[in-house]
């Protein structure tokens, strides 16, 4: 048994020809992170608050779809939700519709320590934020020139999301068929420490030219975010075809109920449970194990372990420089 930690930048059809300009920022995000939790968990720190301090972090990254970079409703305002989950306790928080907090994942800690309740939405969790003296910023903060092109993208298209990982079209160059068709992508990271305390954490903008008010599975318990005494796991796709698939509880409860390893686990609700082309998650085990199997063309993702293994990757079997 040893401490293991994965995190993850969304999964969806990212092609293998991403520009350059759109993809080192992206793989230089991934080994940042990674390498902030396992100091992290190097220094002692317990798994929540690695799991808090990575996607924070992920939320301040404009290139993923969450905090700073969260796509946009129809309407062209931010709406972003996030998740938190203690593996021993099964304390959790989640907010939904904020528009003004930096950090949402923070908030959602907040909702779990603060509250005797486990999820605050909209002007209600807005409200709790500025009671708690939680940092906050104009929205025009989370509102990029790439988001705003994508949104007339997606509207121009009749579609209601399209892939964070397309190159912005060109004046007078049509947006290509396979980046409408496209899933965006959450950001999350999962941790075990050396005693087999679990914890994880989602965060997410949602689709883009999302209805306003929509609520992807990020927030929800057992769907996008699940943290037992077997295993933690954050999950990144088509949203409500993971809640369909209760795709994170399922990983726990295929372990805790069937006795199968992680890997069996995962690599089942995603081959078997969940829609093709939709989802990918990661999950780490009680006994340091890790796992990030993913049913798209690509997963932004990144793993290490305390016996030395370390990885980033987007697409299957390509370990990145």
């Amino acid at each position: 048994m040893g401490w293991a930690i994965a995190l993850h930048g969304g999964a969806g059809d990212i092609p293998r020809a991403m520009p350059p300009e759109r993809l080192k920022p992206r793989e230089a995000a991934l080994h940042h992170c990674l390498q902030i939790g396992v100091d992290a968990l190097k220094a002692g720190r317990p798994p929540l608050d690695v799991v808090e301090l990575v996607v924070r972090e992920l939320e301040n990254n404009p290139h993923f779809n969450a905090g700073k970079g969260s796509v946009l409703t129809s309407n062209g305002t931010v709406e972003m939700e996030a998740c938190i989950m203690d593996g021993n306790t099964k304390r959790c928080g989640a907010v939904s519709g904020l528009t003004t907090v930096k950090n949402a994942i923070s908030l959602a800690r907040l909702v779990m320590e603060k509250t005797p309740h486990i999820y605050l939405a909209f002007d209600g969790a807005e409200a709790f934020a500025r009671e708690q003296g939680v940092e906050n910023t104009d929205t025009s903060h989370f509102i990029t020139p790439e988001n705003i092109e994508r949104l007339k993208q997606a509207k121009a298209a009749n579609r209601v999301q399209i892939d964070f990982t397309q190159s912005t079209p060109k004046a007078g160059e049509k947006a290509s068929v396979t980046a409408l068709d496209s899933q965006d992508g959450t950001v999350g990271c999962v941790a075990v420490d050396g005693n087999g305390n679990l914890a994880a954490a989602t965060s997410t903008g949602g689709l883009v030219n999302k209805m306003v008010g929509r609520i992807g599975d990020t927030p929800m318990i057992g769907a996008g975010t699940y943290a037992n005494c077997y295993c933690a796991v954050s999950a990144t796709g088509k949203g409500e075809s993971i809640i369909r698939a209760t795709v994170a509880r399922d990983v726990a409860a295929l372990m805790e109920y069937k006795g199968l390893s992680l890997n069996e686990a995962a690599a089942y609700v995603i081959e078997e449970c969940a829609p093709k082309h939709t989802a990918g998650l990661i999950a780490v085990s009680a006994k340091g194990e890790v796992t990030m199997p993913f049913n798209t063309v690509g997963m932004f993702r990144a793993c290490a372990t305390e016996d030395g293994h370390s990885e980033v990757k987007i697409w299957p079997d390509e370990q990145l420089g």
